[in-house]
């Protein structure tokens, strides 16, 4: 056993060193949400840097950006037409999906690695919405409301893939743009970057940024979340007090 434990330690001890190492930056960590808020964008910055030893790859590197927004419920229903209305059918509720996921890379994706580690890493937006955690059906009878989600949440411009959004500005040094819109909503957004050669992950890097709502907007906010039976009068009462006033206003007498 002894012999056993000091072969396994020259083994473990002989055992090379990552030959890249993935170093990232944001061009911010925190963005401000005001009245005049019309989106705005993040860049990520990446240096690669090799083992002296390492001898240059032939194929080069490629790089993923994926980036995952707060958590909310959504439902997602079927609606179908009965003459002149639409009436609501079946629905999938989703307790727990990112509201805002941005998949940048330097190529395309199926071109980066093979579908198998896609489907296992959660690398694309298609293998992120088709991850078993998305929802908690496992049997696959979801799978029109997942599409219909990824449609309508792509038309919003909150899922988006960019197959260029990663740009090499030397061998080794990169730079991506994460877009947020204006609908984009506030919390902590993360950001994972990882580096490919050859189909195969060779390093990841986390980090993240928070959008945060400031001035009258965020004071709003919070009387509504912590003070929500007065917000609900308070704005009644001003719904009243204007009715009344334009009542008043345009009396015709």
């Amino acid at each position: 056993m002894r012999a056993l434990g000091l072969l396994l330690m020259v083994m473990l001890g002989a055992a090379p060193a990552a030959a890249e190492t993935l170093i990232t930056s944001l061009s911010s960590h925190r963005v401000l949400i005001n009245s005049n808020y019309t989106g705005t964008q993040i860049a990520v910055f990446g240096a690669i840097e090799r083992d002296a030893q390492t001898v240059a790859r032939a194929t080069g590197f490629d790089v993923v950006v994926t980036v995952r927004g707060p958590r909310q419920f959504l439902t997602v229903r079927e609606r179908e037409r009965l003459g002149p209305i639409w009436i609501n059918q079946d629905q999938q509720k989703f307790p727990s999906v990112p509201a805002y996921i941005g998949v940048l890379s330097s190529r395309p994706v199926p071109e980066i690695t093979s579908d198998q580690l896609r489907e296992r890493q959660r690398i694309g937006l298609q293998a992120i919405v088709n991850a078993n955690d998305f929802t908690y059906s496992a049997d696959g009878t979801d799978k029109p409301f997942r599409e219909a989600l990824l449609r309508l949440k792509m038309q919003e411009g909150l899922y988006l893939e960019d197959e260029r959004g990663v740009t090499f500005l030397t061998p080794d040094i990169f730079r991506a743009g994460i877009p947020l819109p204006a609908i984009a909503p506030p919390g902590n957004y993360e950001v994972e970057v990882t580096l490919f050669a050859d189909t195969v992950i060779l390093a990841r890097t986390h980090t993240d940024f928070e959008l945060v709502k400031t001035g009258f907007e965020e004071q709003v906010g919070v009387v509504a979340r912590d003070w929500s039976l007065l917000y609900g009068l308070a704005t009644a009462a001003i719904a009243i007090f204007f009715g009344w006033l334009a009542s008043v206003i345009f009396r015709r007498d």
